[in-house]
């Protein structure tokens, strides 16, 4: 099962489409299920206009509906219409991504929560504004991450990359999500998995792993 501290962890993945809202929504299920107060925070979405997708995919699995702080906003600090980039996205609509509002939502959502489950928009390097990239926005606010891998062909390729982004900014790197689904050459997916595995292990010895092989896996991750 899955042991916390309380506080919020920032999960990011790999790429776009890594399955961050996947493993996002299950392991918050997993967690308020077993009687945790937590809830997620999507701090930017983009391609929506009323309400985030991703929060609302969350909220399904969690079996929670819509919850106040969502219609409050308080969830989701910056929603755009179009699909792009988090600063992209943002300058179309003429305003800039301000890192302190995202701060003061995860303030309020922590005195009701004490578990906040924050999911990035994208992989790690993607732009928050012009002066702000998502790596150096958890790095500067001391979260924990948890980082989803895929084992799509080029997952390895991504995941080496991120690992050692996370290394050269001092992340305080908890746990490795490998996601398999959806399923792929058992193979290959095994190959990745061992050498993200040694990779991870040599830059993080302590570093949780974690094997997602189906939707209700086992979560083992101490937070």
């Amino acid at each position: 099962m899955i042991k916390h501290r309380f506080g919020a962890y920032f999960i990011s993945g790999v790429d776009t489409d890594s399955g961050k809202t996947f493993v996002t929504a299950r392991m918050a299920a997993y967690l308020h299920h077993r009687g945790v107060s937590v809830i997620t925070q999507k701090p930017i979405q983009t391609g929506c206009i009323t309400v985030a997708d991703d929060l609302v995919e969350h909220r399904k699995v969690m079996g929670t509906g819509i919850l106040p702080e969502d219609r409050e906003g308080r969830t989701c600090s910056y929603l755009f219409k179009k699909v792009a980039p988090p600063h992209l996205a943002a300058k179309i609509e003429g305003i800039s991504i301000d890192p302190e509002k995202i701060d003061r939502d995860t303030r309020y959502l922590l005195d009701r929560y004490n578990v906040v489950l924050i999911e990035g928009d994208g992989g790690l390097m993607v732009p928050l504004n012009d002066k702000m990239l998502t790596i150096e926005y958890i790095a500067s606010r001391r979260l924990p991450l948890i980082l989803v891998t895929t084992s799509k062909v080029s997952g390895i390729n991504h995941a080496l990359l991120s690992i050692d982004a996370c290394k050269n900014h001092n992340i305080d790197l908890t746990a490795i999500v490998y996601n398999r689904l959806p399923q792929s050459d058992t193979i290959v997916a095994d190959d990745a998995f061992n050498v993200i595995k040694k990779f991870a292990l040599a830059q993080y010895p302590h570093v949780q792993i974690v094997d997602f092989r189906s939707s209700d896996s086992f979560w083992d991750i101490e937070l």
